[in-house]
């Protein structure tokens, strides 16, 4: 079994393909259920984000799983599978380790150094565990992920470098102090658009949404913390576009939820748009309005590319290293992993003989007084337990090295062990732990 990472992103892929292969919430569970349908894939998971659509994958077969993903992506593209091939990336095994650690810690991401992006990652391990989809490879892979992440942006600078798609978009849209915005959407992302527009001096927030009860609860939040917002139901966005400065879409639909019939006539007021929906929340079409400009994600990426400094680099550099150094541990802690069963079952085979042995002199000496019987019992199963220590142990130390010697096949040979028998004695732990979960802060509770 190894990791397997197929996905498209900003880097690879324009807004257009993004939003093709783009996985809404609703789609979720079935894209999840499809991926695991294939033979190939024992664990799945999906992550999508306004910039990136990634499939983390425990394999059978790394040609099975690559060629069972792309074509699910591809489904739902509704294109053929080398259609998408120039826009895909593939890593396996140590390198996808290496490509989800530095994702998780914001090194892969359109602004470099966001925080958001870990809370997108916990996300997206709970609804692929509530699918049903995730097992203990995925789970235990996934807590780790989120520790490096956090301890990237803790131990280095770069989280101060850029606070996410929402304020360099916003930025973007120049000069907002004490104007009028309505964000388009009650979710994560609209509440983040919330906190940005405090941030650049907003003076007033409206929040639109399709089910008003979530927009009233946004704009609560934002009233509590000293703002002035309100909600409006989505048949009100017209007449609340028409005295606003600054729109922020981010709804996460399927569909465009800002169409130009949304936008009446500015009779020289400018309007700004950001759309950071994936798929697009807001007709391109509005852009040819008069006094009308739309600030959408290839906007943001012109604008990143253009924007990296010394400081970047080397905050970049220090975090890199954290990287590498967390992929190293948790590879040399797998292929320690991998050969612990082989140990249990040369334990059990031990005790096994023990017990054979001790009921053979049971039988052939069956006077044996019963205390003498218990400590030759207790002796022998001393020698054994020491015999076995010092192998043992260190058979897990020389597994946990990167050298590509199969410590685990080698016990089984020399110690004449049913191949079935490491299976047999690991089964139970197959199973993702039935009380873990991730909260939020992304520890096990």
């Amino acid at each position: 079994m190894n990791v397997l990472v197929v996905g498209l992103s900003h880097r690879t892929a324009d807004l257009d393909t993004l939003e093709q292969v783009a996985v809404t919430q609703a789609d979720l569970p079935k894209v999840l259920h499809e991926l695991q349908q294939s033979p190939d894939i024992a664990e799945v998971m999906l992550l999508s984000t306004c910039n990136r659509i990634e499939v983390y994958a425990i394999v059978e077969a790394f040609h099975g799983g690559l060629t069972s993903v792309s074509r699910v992506l591809a489904d739902k593209a509704g294109v053929e599978p080398t259609a998408l091939y120039d826009n895909l990336y593939v890593h396996y095994a140590a390198a996808a380790v290496e490509h989800i650690f530095s994702v998780a810690s914001g090194l892969d991401s359109m602004v470099l150094g966001e925080t958001q992006i870990l809370g997108q990652v916990r996300a997206a391990y709970a609804d692929a565990r509530d699918a049903g989809t995730v097992g203990s490879a995925l789970h235990g892979l996934v807590q780790t992920t989120l520790r490096v992440g956090k301890r990237v942006h803790t131990e280095t600078g770069l989280g101060s470098l850029g606070a996410s798609v929402v304020s360099e978009a916003l930025a973007d849209a120049g000069d907002i102090e004490g104007r009028t915005a309505v964000i388009v959407g009650a979710g994560s992302m609209g509440a983040l658009a919330a906190s940005q527009l405090r941030k650049a001096g907003i003076g007033r927030i409206v929040v639109a949404n399709r089910t008003l009860e979530n927009a009233e609860r946004l704009a609560a939040n934002i009233t509590e913390t000293g703002g002035d917002a309100r909600a409006v139901e989505m048949a009100d966005l017209a007449t609340a576009l028409a005295d606003a400065d600054l729109a922020v879409a981010c709804t996460g639909a399927q569909d465009v939820v800002v169409s130009t019939e949304h936008v009446l006539p500015r009779q020289g007021r400018p309007l700004v748009v950001c759309d950071l929906g994936l798929p697009r929340d807001v007709a391109p079409a509005i852009d040819d309005f008069d006094d009308v400009r739309i600030v959408d994600l290839e906007s943001v990426r012109r604008r990143m590319d253009t924007s990296a400094t010394s400081d970047t680099a080397k905050q970049t550099a220090r975090a890199s290293g954290i990287v590498l150094d967390e992929v190293r541990e948790y590879l040399a802690g797998q292929r320690s992993a991998e050969v612990t069963p082989t140990v249990a079952a040369l334990r059990k085979q031990a005790a096994e003989v023990v017990d054979a042995e001790l009921l053979r002199l049971h039988r052939r000496m069956p006077e044996l007084d019963s205390d003498v019987r218990d400590e030759v019992g207790k002796t022998v199963r001393r020698v054994v337990d020491k015999l076995l220590h010092t192998p043992t142990v260190r058979v897990k130390q020389l597994a946990a090295s990167p050298e590509s010697t199969d410590y685990a096949d080698a016990l089984r040979e020399l110690f004449g062990l049913d191949p079935a028998a490491p299976v047999a004695v690991s089964k139970p732990a197959a199973h993702t732990p039935k009380h873990d979960q991730i909260d939020t802060d992304g520890e096990t509770q």
